[in-house]
């Protein structure tokens, strides 16, 4: 089903705060109002093509595009699924764990090996139940298998956040691999257990780091503690992770509390500062942190305020929306669109609106091998959606 929408692209400037410039004042989203303008990347109206290549599934979360073209997508009731390159979607797969699809919890992100075309394997990340009795709950756990026709073959278990907690929240959950072929592995704070962020010694609001089978690379930071796998802590609840295509860096996004949903550059051993540091409050109200900085701890790439919900994190790369090249695309789950975030000299610039009359949470964003953008919609009558124009 195609719609042609003419859309009106928000020129948004929003509060930025870059580690160059984080001495600078910094303007808050929430102070500014929505403009329109001309801007070098975009027109205010811009004609763009969406259509539905598939729905009825159920809470999609993550997806991956394997090199034939076909899209493997999650379901985060418990499944993963196979959009052909001639648009039929598979039923679930054969031979997928059971998950504990608990609130946020669920099957997560999907990821390909970057040497799938000779291996067949993929990656996922899902709730997976405690197997200890005595500590009840789930946790966020990495399994890798060789992806068959009809299902999953070989499934193995390579990492299990020791995050184990008997709620359904802030599982993180996000995967991405470097030119290095490391596997970054997002894991949220569990909620209550904020304050653990700060602790090197366990997974709790961490990024990790893991090589393809599960080991601990020599080069990261805590490899002498009792979780070696993490790269990176302070982080309350990623939502997106991806690779930068020129600099090779990590870029991670996160949701804050009320306020402070934040886009951050990885570095290993970096703390990212959640709960000690934070441009949000408490749901209720209540102040969480009284300081947005403190000494060895760092500063978003851009930060909202009002938060927005974002998830799915990715870069523009090609010839079909070729002005964008380089540009910050990510989902919101609360307003309602994608939006684009202009990269110029490596810094945040103005933000634009998509798809907002659609009224559908986006939970994943994707630029495909053909240039299109394809989304996720988070609904029990959830969408793939592709972009073009």
């Amino acid at each position: 089903m195609k719609t042609n929408i003419t859309l009106s692209a928000h020129s948004i400037r929003v509060s930025k705060i870059t580690n160059a410039l984080a001495c600078a004042s910094a303007l808050s989203l929430s102070s500014l109002a929505l403009a329109h303008g001309d801007h070098d990347h975009d027109v205010n109206d811009v004609e763009i093509t969406v259509t539905t290549l598939a729905e009825g599934l159920v809470h999609p979360w993550g997806m991956a595009f394997l090199p034939n073209g076909d899209l493997l997508v999650t379901e985060r009731a418990g499944g993963i699924r196979r959009l052909s390159k001639d648009g039929k979607l598979s039923g679930r797969l054969e031979n997928v764990p059971e998950v504990v699809a608990q609130n946020q919890g669920g099957m997560l992100d999907i990821a390909i090996d970057p040497n799938f075309a000779t291996n067949n394997t993929i990656y996922f990340c899902y709730s997976k139940a405690s197997e200890d009795e005595d500590k009840p709950g789930s946790s966020s756990s990495v399994a890798k298998a060789t992806l068959s026709h009809k299902g999953l073959e070989d499934v193995k278990v390579i990492f299990s956040a020791d995050s184990i907690v008997d709620n359904g929240f802030h599982f993180g959950c996000r995967l991405t691999f470097d030119a290095e072929q490391a596997l970054y592995v997002a894991m949220g704070d569990r909620y209550k257990y904020m304050k653990e962020a700060q602790n090197t010694n366990n997974h709790f609001g961490k990024i990790v780091r893991i090589n393809a089978d599960g080991s601990v690379p020599k080069s990261n930071p805590f490899t002498t503690g009792d979780a070696p796998e993490v790269f990176s802590y302070g982080h309350r609840n990623v939502q997106g992770i991806t690779i930068h295509p020129e600099t090779g860096a990590v870029w991670a996004m996160e949701h804050g509390p009320k306020g402070g949903d934040e886009i951050n550059i990885l570095e290993n051993g970096a703390n990212y500062g959640w709960p000690s540091i934070t441009y949000g409050i408490d749901y209720s109200g209540e102040i969480i942190s009284d300081k947005t900085h403190m000494d060895g701890m760092k500063q978003p790439w851009v930060y909202w305020d009002p938060s927005i919900a974002p998830s799915g994190l990715t870069f523009y790369q090609g010839e079909m929306f070729n002005e964008w090249n380089g540009d910050v695309l990510v989902g919101s789950l609360k307003f309602t669109h994608l939006r684009r975030i202009d990269v110029e000299n490596g810094q945040a610039g103005e933000q634009f609106e998509y798809l907002r009359e659609n009224q559908a949470r986006i939970r994943d964003v994707e630029v495909g091998p053909d240039g299109a953008i394809y989304l996720l919609t988070d609904a029990p009558n959830g969408k793939i959606l592709k972009l073009t124009k």
